[in-house]
């Protein structure tokens, strides 16, 4: 089995693209569909045993895969391996900025250093790596910056963190664009998507998890291949006019509005899954 993509074969043959958080999820995903259509692959995350998985997963579809373990917060760290990407595949045209993570806290309960660690996780990372790409090779040679943010619109009710440094990571790429064009720079903004990073919450949140669904007019929530195609979008030549902008991928659920209870007409989108590898979460498997 291979990645069943919308996208023409050979779209990204011969560029490299960096995906940090490449170890799992839409960044798991994301690499796959590259691979699938020709791009080689640097996956940057935490954890090699993760990143070590997905590069024998690529190796098995007979793509090309690099691996660099790299805190995307440490300055010198990200210097470091936006350098041996380079070495490694000899250019960079595309950097996924999707690395990132949260907890789930109540604004007056996180502590300095709590929202010190995701700030840095989710906008100074995206922040240093984008820097990086752009100082070490796009200012010369061109590129595309895709940075993945979150449904941040109306506020982040319980990670109030998280959508400060979403919300900053949305501004960031507006300004880059402006200011390193022809260098293009795009954001998503993935909705409710059924990732394995919905199995690192509590277990108490499982009933809320399981119930998002039917909060969106479509119905359903994402998968993690809708995500990964609207980012190969803006990597591609097809967005070549597009910079400074975000993708929503969230079936419309930001315009859910309480003075307008009926959310959707109880029909579901058809939902697009080209991973052929991808698997539902856990807390999902029980969901009706």
């Amino acid at each position: 089995m291979s990645y069943k993509s919308v996208f023409r074969p050979g779209l990204f043959e011969g560029q490299a693209v960096i995906v940090t958080g490449g170890g799992s999820g839409i960044g798991r995903c994301t690499a796959h569909e590259l691979v699938s259509l020709g791009a080689r692959v640097a996956l940057v995350g935490r954890k090699i045993e993760k990143l070590q998985a997905v590069q024998a997963e690529i190796a098995a579809v007979g793509g090309t895969a690099s691996i660099h373990v790299c805190d995307i917060r440490e300055e010198e760290q990200v210097q470091a391996t936006v350098a041996a990407v380079l070495a490694a595949h000899g250019r960079l045209d595309g950097l996924v900025n999707n690395a990132g993570g949260q907890y789930p806290s109540p604004l007056e309960k996180i502590s300095a250093k709590g929202w010190d660690a995701v700030v840095r996780n989710n906008l100074t990372g995206g922040f240093l790596m984008a820097r990086e790409a752009y100082n070490q090779w796009m200012a010369q040679h061109g590129g595309a910056i895709v940075n993945i943010i979150a449904d941040i619109w109306m506020g982040m009710p319980s990670m109030g963190h998280s959508g400060a440094a979403r919300a900053g990571m949305l501004n960031f790429t507006e300004t880059a664009a402006l200011e390193w064009g022809p260098v293009r720079v795009n954001a998503v903004a993935p909705g409710w998507i059924a990732s394995s990073g919905m199995d690192q919450y509590p277990p108490e949140m499982a009933p809320m998890i399981r119930s998002m669904g039917k909060k969106v007019p479509v119905q359903r929530m994402g998968t993690e291949s809708e995500v990964s195609a609207a980012i190969v979008f803006l990597l591609s030549e097809a967005a070549a006019f597009v910079s400074g902008s975000c993708l929503r991928v969230d079936g419309a659920a930001p315009n859910a509005k309480r003075i307008w209870p009926e959310v959707g007409k109880g029909g579901k989108t058809v939902a697009f899954n080209g991973f052929h590898l991808a698997t539902t979460p856990r807390v999902l498997k029980d969901a009706p």
